[in-house]
């Protein structure tokens, strides 16, 4: 075995390189042995850590992150068949994933100390991998890191940390087969399927919190090492299989949850995650700051409502479910329209005020119209409810269905029904977004001033960007409606503690990164499941949110899913807008001139 030499120290390590690895390779290990002990001796901390020789709950997270430690350390060494792990960072992919032990670990013992009333309660295979976590994690600071500090950085302890945090570009791989690139993007999505899966089945807040930490450094760190990067170049390169693997992927999540209330948030998400790809087309490509987008879902919901049969509804019919949908979207592109175009002559701040006053407007209209202070419409407060289950070609979306051999619920025939939905979405943005219009939207976005000089009607295109998206949250709405059994004007607020709003709508964009195809549906499903997981914050949920913004916009304001415009944008890219100024030597001079 010999030791890889790819890396530059950024300074004096405190311990020798092999001492470094040697002992971070022995720290994971240890913590990883302890996961396979006793943690505690009483059942009544959630999961069941009290039995030898199989991890339960945390310990599984705990195990998975001292595994990637593990092959991470070894990689480290030169070991044929594991280089490939790190085509970017040798050193900071180690130092994340063992910080991920490290919090996993220690977030555990907390919570048995807290809930059992002490550290007393811990059995000896939570102190094993706690120190094992904490060996590995000291041993790791020692490695050097994999970049040396910038010059224009002051080198005070915390910029070399954060630098050692930090990992130069993967070289380029060589070219793989098709069939074989096509089986890491289907293997990468699997994998994909079964972390977000095993997070939506957390079944208690510990757990989830768990989840949370050992994702966010193992992500982390698998980006330092190189591998998102080359998984990314892959999906790029097939396009059509990445979308396709995504579509397949998310099929296969309903035939994995037994657990109707897990199917319901799957089904939410993706209507969250929808209507947040719409308003991507009109912050995100057009750069039209809308704080009502919300109102457009509701127009749609009750739309649908008014049309889909319930006995409460004051116009007494039923149209068939294309029909209703169509109904819903129809609605909100008129009312995309008709409140686009007095203002989207208005630009920045002034829109951003105009589109909340129409938000704020819609919500308390809807809450007039109840026979008292307005025509007998939408039942005012009390909403539309008992909308009935749909039933599409003989099949009845509101009750249990055997298919393969898998029971299939209310929530998981809605789930598909909407997966139809996001797919004809994520369609229309990305045929929109590459066309000619597309162009002009990002133009607009931007210098408007600058798009109207070259001939972009500016005004036009803007109000097709504010119908599309109105259009596009329309046909979610017709959907949620069908879902939640009943709408009501409390569902459709600026800002709540339950998603989708206009607050956390924009924010899913600005999370996951704006103007990009999966951004939104990342930021959409983080958005809504950590609140439905950790109901126990939910009086605090805005205070966090703001919180998490604010580290968002200091440390990746381009979003997490950034597109390579935003990333050039915000980072420093080591490449001079304006070349250096050359004084012209005679002979060019000369030819200069006879150029000209």
């Amino acid at each position: 075995m010999t030791m890889t030499t790819k890396t530059t120290p950024a300074g004096s390590p405190l311990i020798t390189l092999p001492a470094a690895r040697h002992l971070t390779t022995a720290g994971a290990a240890i913590a990883l042995i302890g996961t396979f002990l006793a943690w505690t001796w009483t059942s009544e901390f959630p999961g069941d850590l009290t039995v030898t020789g199989y991890p339960g709950g945390l310990q599984v997270l705990t195990l998975v992150s001292a595994v990637l430690t593990l092959l991470f350390a070894l990689s480290g060494y030169g070991i044929k068949g594991l280089r490939w792990l790190t085509p970017g960072g040798a050193n900071s992919p180690v130092r994340l994933a063992a910080l991920g032990v490290l919090g996993t670990t220690g977030f555990t013992i907390g919570a048995i100390a807290v809930k059992l009333g002490g550290v007393v309660n811990l059995e000896p295979g939570a102190w094993v991998s706690l120190a094992g976590a904490i060996i590995a994690t000291v041993a790791a600071l020692g490695l050097p890191a994999d970049q040396e500090l910038d010059d224009t950085t002051r080198p005070t302890p915390l910029n070399h940390f954060v630098n050692s945090l930090r990992a130069p570009a993967p070289t380029r791989a060589k070219d793989l087969p098709n069939w074989a690139e096509i089986l890491i993007i289907a293997g990468a999505f699997g994998v994909a399927l079964h972390v977000f899966t095993y997070g939506i089945d957390t079944e208690y807040a510990e757990l989830f919190i768990g989840y949370i930490i050992s994702v966010a450094f193992g992500f982390t760190a698998l980006t330092r090492a190189g591998l998102i990067a080359r998984i990314t170049r892959l999906t790029t390169k097939h396009r059509n299989v990445t979308l396709a693997a995504a579509l397949i992927a998310a099929f296969c999540f309903p035939f994995t949850q037994q657990n109707e209330q897990y199917a319901l948030i799957g089904a939410n998400i993706l209507i969250f995650a929808t209507v947040a790809l719409g308003l991507n087309v009109v912050v995100g490509l057009a750069g039209l700051l809308d704080l009502g987008y919300v109102a457009f879902l509701g127009v749609g919901a009750y739309a649908a409502a008014l049309v889909s049969g319930s006995p409460l509804s004051p116009v007494g019919v039923q149209f068939p479910f294309w029909a209703a949908v169509l109904t819903g979207a129809a609605a909100s592109l008129v009312f995309g329209v008709v409140i686009g175009a007095p203002t989207l002559r208005l630009r920045g701040d002034y829109l951003a005020i105009v589109t909340l006053g129409f938000g704020e407007i819609f919500r308390l209209t809807v809450n007039a119209l109840n026979g008292v202070s307005g025509p007998d419409l939408t039942n005012g407060s009390q909403g539309i409810p008992s909308i009935p289950d749909l039933n599409l070609f003989g099949f009845d979306f509101g009750i249990s269905h055997d298919i393969a051999g898998f029971t299939l619920g209310r929530s998981a025939n809605y789930y598909l029904l909407m997966l139809v939905f996001t797919a004809v979405v994520v369609l229309v943005f990305r045929r929109s977004g590459e066309s000619r219009i597309g162009r002009a939207w990002v133009a607009i976005r931007e210098d408007e001033t600058a798009a109207t000089a070259m001939g972009i009607n500016a005004f036009r295109l803007k109000l097709l960007a504010f119908a599309l998206g109105a259009t596009l949250a329309g046909l979610a709405g017709t959907v949620q409606a069908h879902v939640s059994y009943t709408v009501t004007p409390e569902q459709y607020q600026f800002a709540g503690s339950v998603p989708p709003n206009s607050a956390f709508l924009l924010a899913a964009v600005i999370l996951g990164g704006m103007g990009t195809l999966s951004g939104p549906l990342v930021g959409a499903a983080l958005l809504y499941l950590i609140p439905a997981k950790l109901q126990f914050m939910q009086d605090y949920q805005l205070f966090l949110f703001g919180i998490a913004l604010i580290l968002l916009m200091r440390f990746r304001p381009e979003g997490l899913v950034a597109d390579r415009r935003k990333q050039l944008e915000f980072h420093e890219t080591g490449q001079l807008d304006v070349p250096p100024d050359i004084p012209l030597t005679d002979q060019a001079a000369g030819t200069t001139k006879a150029g000209a």
